[in-house]
């Protein structure tokens, strides 16, 4: 028997499939999005997301939309789309659902920000590649909502209001947690950055953006998509988020990481999970919390924990290590 989530997946296909028909119809053709990727000693991973647009627009335009209309789009799955990094041409093709996710191996410089170009069709997309140093001992993985911007996940409906409704302009930083990012990476050079989110690619541009507006140092978002799948009627963000820190341990097997995130959800046990099983990648974990103002510090098996309400208040109980 046919389960309701798989049943929910061919609806949403079939739905995308007629839509996009459609579209194709009234002339519009595919445009890609371009986010920054990572990588390191010539192996880089390339992230990008493939949609329908009219003619003469380009989805990186609607800037000033406010957060619901970002997810009125129309995905164009397997589509072929030319990377074109350092003047090195790669083909690709977007997975199912418009995606992009794909690992290179190019001779590429030791390490800083590369340029990197994604074409689909007549239209192009530009960002960056940021390599991290093959020599780069520590990095920093970072969660987003109630990390580094206030959303407010254990009020559903006042999250619900600040992601679809409230500007991303409008947006509030979580004191000190700018600071503290660059505290974690100053010192050595080409320190890499990840920013881990169970938020949907929809809103990779604004949180981009306001990262880069609020000083943040830069980094790969790597996020997810909310469509339903196969064996799930909504994506399973405890896995994406457990799937990613695998890949990282993989993609910088050199890097031991400080785990950034807050008490708002799973971030402690899946920084849990992840200190236990690879120990030795891991330096610190420090957690927002978010429902007490006290300072405290705890251990998951050999790594440091500091809990504290802000990134100020971390930045001062930070480990020796960190």
């Amino acid at each position: 028997m046919v389960s309701l989530p798989a049943l929910a997946r061919r609806a949403d296909v079939t739905v995308r499939a007629l839509l996009s028909r459609l579209a194709r119809r009234a002339g519009w053709t595919p445009a890609v999005l371009a986010h920054p990727g990572y990588g390191s000693d010539g192996r880089v991973r390339v992230l990008g997301r493939v949609l329908l647009a009219p003619v003469g627009a380009h989805p990186e335009e609607r800037r000033a939309v406010p957060g619901w209309q970002r997810f009125l789009t129309l995905e164009s799955p397997r589509t072929e789309v030319t990377v074109t990094v350092a003047g090195q041409r790669r083909t690709v093709r977007s997975d199912d659902d418009g995606l992009v996710d794909v690992t290179l191996d190019l001779p590429l410089p030791d390490a800083g920000d590369v340029p990197v170009v994604l074409r689909a069709g007549e239209r192009e997309s530009h960002t960056v590649l940021h390599l991290a140093s093959p020599q780069a001992a520590r990095g920093v993985v970072c969660d987003v909502d109630d990390t580094v911007l206030v959303t407010g996940i254990a009020t559903p409906l006042r999250a619900a209001w600040r992601t679809f409704v409230r500007p991303m302009d409008k947006r509030r930083a979580v004191p000190g947690m700018a600071a503290l990012l660059h505290q974690l990476v100053s010192g050595a050079p080409h320190v890499p950055v990840v920013y881990l989110s169970n938020g949907p690619w929809n809103l990779a541009g604004p949180l981009t953006r306001f990262l880069d507006r609020a000083g943040f140092p830069p980094g790969p978002l790597l996020l997810t998509d909310w469509g339903p799948t196969p064996d799930r009627f909504f994506r399973d963000g405890q896995a994406h988020k457990r799937t990613s820190l695998r890949r990282l341990a993989a993609d910088l097997p050199g890097v031991r990481w400080t785990l950034v995130g807050d008490t708002g959800e799973h971030d402690p046990a899946l920084y849990e999970e992840f200190a236990l099983d690879q120990p030795e990648r891991v330096a610190a974990v420090l957690l927002r919390d978010v429902r007490d103002t006290s300072t405290r510090t705890g251990r998951f098996g050999e790594v440091p924990v500091v809990y504290a309400p802000d990134g100020t208040a971390l930045a001062g109980a930070l480990p020796p290590a960190g």
